[in-house]
């Protein structure tokens, strides 16, 4: 997750759309309806924490019959074992379906464009500093021992609640005056290292051993957060991460989520459509996207040279909706695909259609319509991330925008020569 969200980016602007919210994993003991439906419910526990912002969200009354009912919530599932051979159950809810949950029971909505923070941390232990940096690149330098529990625990912690983070590249370890500068949480120096890393937020964190307990102190800079010190205490490596990561989502939920009342019954999102170059790309635009079934409405938001943003309002998935315009190959998508997510395989046939991320690279599970009376079957699983973090290309008005909307912007490139032999019509 780390090396996705530092390789091949420049420049300090980011809006980060976290694919997987809505995905989870959780152990199982095995695949009988009982035991089904009790992964359903811990999946969607973790869902809802994800995208609320709020671990109070499982104290709020109504909660619960939202857990009992987790299946009705569910797009798409998968029990498979993995690398330990313990079963686990993949499942995917419904982006719509779970923001409408929660603005039932009056809870908050975070959005999937989040900011991304870039972590400089300095952990001390033994009398020894030393400087959490990207795994994978200090895999290549040897330095992968001094620092990897550190970044594994991050990393657990930042994908638990989808929260985008990044660490710095190897390249800083031996460079002693800038960890003592993170240690004494002095901006300038770290700020101007990452002039030319990805990130909305820098979060200078030092970690220490007092007594029987880890202590993480943080200061923030950018993004008018905090600049004062907070800090968190836990046992263990793994509990100081976890609880540093939820305060840090928390105080971005608080700030980004939004109230209940603002998710409508027609959800929107915003599409973003370059290449618009005439009065007459412009009126096609919106007839095609228009004429499309799951289309509510389209209006335009923001227009900028030939880039063109709308907001469109929508009925069912947005899976659906972006299967729709997938259709017209007009339409020229400039996203990146995720490979990180469970295996769509249909769990009844009288569930919604599922939605079009790809599947994992494994061997195939078959899982029967409970209707017929079938059990699923257990495929071997390996245990890849279950969120990829992609860089959105926006400016910071695009960006105060993305982080304000509670689905992903959808990007594409208008290409109207696509179509051979067409009056054009949609």
């Amino acid at each position: 997750m780390f090396t996705f969200l530092l390789g091949g980016m420049a420049g300090p602007a980011a809006a980060v759309t976290v694919s997987g919210l809505y995905s989870a994993r959780v152990p199982v003991a095995g695949a009988s309806p009982g035991q089904l439906a009790e992964g359903y419910s811990d999946g969607l526990s973790q869902v809802l924490v994800r995208v609320s912002g709020t671990r109070d969200v499982l104290s709020i009354e109504g909660v619960e019959a939202l857990l009992s009912d987790a299946e009705s919530l569910l797009l798409s599932y998968q029990v498979a074992r993995d690398d330990s051979g313990q079963s686990v159950l993949d499942m995917s809810f419904g982006a719509v379906g779970v923001n409408r949950a929660l603005a039932s029971i009056n809870a908050p909505v975070w959005g999937a464009n989040r900011p991304l923070t870039l972590a400089w941390i300095a952990a001390e232990e033994r009398g020894s500093r030393t400087l959490v940096t990207d795994d994978a690149q200090e895999a290549a330098m040897g330095t992968r021992e001094t620092s990897g529990t550190w970044q594994a625990a991050f990393d657990a912690a930042a994908r638990k609640r989808g929260l985008p983070v990044a660490l710095p590249p190897a390249s800083f370890t031996t460079d002693r005056e800038l960890l003592s500068d993170i240690w004494g949480q002095f901006v300038g120096r770290v700020k101007a290292a990452s002039g030319d890393l990805e990130h909305d937020v820098l979060a200078l964190v030092r970690v220490s051993r007092v007594g029987d307990q880890w202590r993480a102190g943080w200061v923030f800079d950018g993004m008018a957060m905090n600049a004062g010190e907070e800090s968190v205490t836990a046992p263990t490596r793994d509990a100081l991460a976890e609880a540093m990561i939820n305060r840090w989502a928390e105080l971005y939920a608080s700030r980004y989520a939004v109230d209940a009342a603002e998710v409508g019954e027609s959800p929107q999102v915003d599409i973003v459509v370059r290449g618009v170059s005439s009065l007459e790309d412009y009126a096609r635009v919106n007839q095609v996207l228009g004429g499309l079934t799951p289309v509510v409405s389209v209006g335009a938001h923001r227009v900028r040279d030939d880039q063109l943003t709308l907001r469109v309002a929508f009925s069912g998935e947005l899976d659906q909706l972006k299967e729709y315009i997938a259709l017209d190959p007009r339409f020229v998508s400039l996203g990146t695909e995720n490979p990180s997510v469970p295996a769509e395989v249909p769990s009844s046939s009288s569930q919604p259609p599922l939605d079009s991320q790809p599947p994992l690279d494994v061997p195939e599970t078959e899982i029967a319509p409970e209707s017929a009376g079938s059990q699923p079957s257990v495929g071997d699983l390996d245990s890849p991330s279950m969120f990829t973090y992609e860089p959105v290309p926006v400016d910071e008005e695009d960006a105060r925008q993305a982080f304000e909307s509670l689905y992903q912007v959808l990007y594409y490139r208008w290409q109207p020569q696509s179509v051979i032999g067409s009056d054009g019509g949609g």
